[in-house]
């Protein structure tokens, strides 16, 4: 039997919701996966060729959440940086996948601190781009003691924060945005070198399909990865074939327990429901939508999300 990438591992998660996210951070810390949005998204590895990024740009081994990825066993994975940010006034902070990453280039070997998070809800309560910045904040606050002490804030080192969207709004759907800090002249024209202040972004890969725009390079791999109604087989063809991602796995099932189980599924299904509920109420009841979602008890958090699906229809 061939030997099984960690690729090919999280593509055989377990059979339960909890089992979907775990294969998903799984399949995210696989090197060739990362090093693949890294050049996507980071200017810092745009001229870099994807083999040289995974094997020498990326330190270490990762955590994932609070528990490491499986051993490796034909594949590469990253490790090597707690993913357990702990405060003793804010609490603990646990990211999804975190690593170090050298900048090409930089006589100084300068690491990058990336976090990469896989969101399967844009509407958790609040705005994700602010979850991104404090993630972003938390990670620059944490260096001190471990990259700098006492006044020597040259050595912070710069981070991002990566985030994943699989089931974004429509307005959304197959975007990359980047938030950073930059440089505004108001008076005068003095400047400062971009490294002393270009110490954080946001980045979010929002996810579509390939009915819309700009389905290609790293937005379709990503959706084709975590997709719920692709084949593994499929899957494989298009990471092999388009993407040069190599899974030596002997296929043991026809169908990714991925596919079969996600969360994005079991979630689809509710909120498929909870949607013809409201349309029903709306219909029947001459309800606004606000009056059918509170007839419902839709949460609060939860009801721009029906806003939205009912606009794409």
């Amino acid at each position: 039997m061939d030997g099984e990438t960690t690729i090919a591992q999280g593509l055989h998660a377990t059979a339960d919701s909890a089992g979907y996210d775990a294969a998903c951070k799984r399949v995210l810390s696989e090197k060739a996966i990362l090093a693949r949005i890294m050049k996507s998204c980071l200017e810092e590895y745009k001229e870099h060729d994807v083999n040289d990024i995974a094997e020498k740009y990326i330190e270490g081994q990762p955590q994932v959440s609070a528990v490491p990825v499986l051993p490796d066993e034909g594949g590469t994975v990253i490790s090597g940086m707690d993913t357990e940010d702990k405060s003793v006034r804010e609490g603990t902070v646990t990211y999804d996948i975190r690593f170090r990453a050298i900048v090409p280039g930089s006589g100084e070997q300068i690491a990058l601190i990336i976090n990469v998070e896989a969101q399967n809800d844009f509407y958790p309560g609040y705005p994700l781009i602010k979850r991104g910045i404090y993630y972003c904040c938390r990670m620059i606050s944490s260096q001190y003691s471990r990259e700098f002490t006492g006044p020597h804030y040259e050595k912070i080192k710069k981070v991002y924060s990566i985030w994943i969207c699989m089931k974004p709004p429509q307005y959304r759907e197959n975007t990359i945005t980047r938030y950073r800090l930059v440089e505004e002249h108001l008076v005068g024209e003095a400047t400062e070198p971009v490294r002393n202040y270009d110490l954080l972004s946001i980045i979010m890969l929002c996810l579509g399909g390939p009915d819309g725009a700009n389905y290609d390079g790293v937005l379709r791999m990503l959706d084709v990865l975590l997709s719920n109604e692709t084949s593994e087989a499929e899957k494989r063809k298009i990471l092999q074939d388009d993407y040069d991602i190599q899974m030596t796995q002997t296929m043991e099932r026809e169908v990714s327990v991925m596919c079969n189980l996600s969360k994005g599924v079991e979630e689809k299904g509710v909120a498929k429901g909870i949607l013809s509920s409201i349309k029903n109420l709306m219909e029947t009841m001459d309800l606004t939508i606000e009056q059918a979602m509170a007839a419902l008890k839709v949460p609060e958090n939860e009801r721009q999300k029906y806003v939205d699906l009912l606009e794409r229809q």
